[in-house]
C-alpha cells in the first residue's frame, strides 16, 4: 500500500514540477545588436533570442525602433522561429542612442514587453518616419480590449502548437493528489487484518 501511495504522490509531484517550464515568461538572452553595444553602421535587421519559444502572434508581437530625440524608425514586421524573433530595419540617421522595444506573447501565454538600447557612433543615410512623434514609453501595457484579444490568441495559439493549457496540468495534479488522499484515508481506516 504504501508503495502504491508514494508511487501517486511522485507522479503527481512530477506533473506540478513538469508544469513549471510552463509557467514563465519568456527572458530575453541575446540580441543583435547587443544590449549597450557600440554600431558604426545601422543594422539590417534587429534580432531579439528568448530562453523559450515565442507564439506566433500578429495582434501582440511588436518590435519598435526609436533614435534621438524619440524619432522613430521604420521597422518591418516580427518573423518569428522558434525562440527567435527578427525584424528587417531600415537604414539609421544620425549617430546616437536608439532603443529597440518589444512586446511579444511568451510561451506561457502572457504578452512580454521589455526595452534595450544600442549606440549608432557615424551618422547613417536614414529618415525616420514622417508624421512619427517622439515615443515616451516603448511598450505600452494592453487596454481592457487588447487584454482580452491576447487571451484569446493565447489560446488559439497554444492550441495550434499542439500544448496543452496551463489548467490542464492544474486540473491532473489535483485529481492524481486527490485520489492519493482518498486512498490513504480508506487504507488508513481498514482493519489491520494481520495477526
Amino acid at each position: 500500500m504504501r508503495r502504491a501511495l508514494t508511487a501517486l504522490l511522485v507522479a503527481g509531484l512530477a506533473l506540478v514540477l513538469s508544469a513549471g517550464p510552463a509557467l514563465a515568461h519568456n527572458v530575453l538572452v541575446d540580441s543583435s545588436p547587443k544590449k549597450d553595444a557600440q554600431v558604426e553602421s545601422s543594422p539590417t535587421e534587429l534580432k531579439l533570442v528568448f530562453d523559450q519559444q515565442v507564439q506566433a502572434a500578429d495582434l501582440v508581437n511588436t518590435v519598435t525602433l526609436t533614435g534621438p530625440g524619440g524619432t522613430r524608425w521604420a521597422t518591418d514586421k516580427p518573423k518569428v522561429e522558434n525562440n527567435t524573433v527578427t525584424v528587417a530595419a531600415t537604414p539609421l540617421g544620425p549617430a546616437g542612442e536608439y532603443t529597440i522595444a518589444f512586446r511579444i506573447l511568451s510561451a506561457d501565454g502572457h504578452p512580454v514587453g521589455d526595452k534595450l538600447s544600442f549606440r549608432l557612433t557615424k551618422d547613417g543615410p536614414g529618415t525616420p518616419l514622417s508624421g512619427a512623434k517622439p515615443a515616451d514609453s516603448a511598450t505600452p501595457a494592453p487596454s481592457g480590449s487588447e487584454a482580452a484579444t491576447v487571451t484569446a490568441v493565447a489560446g488559439r495559439q497554444a492550441d495550434s502548437n499542439g500544448g496543452f493549457p496551463v489548467w490542464v496540468w492544474f486540473a491532473g495534479a489535483a485529481v492524481l493528489l486527490g485520489a492519493g488522499v482518498v486512498i490513504a484515508l480508506r487504507f488508513s481506516r481498514a482493519p489491520n487484518t494481520r495477526g
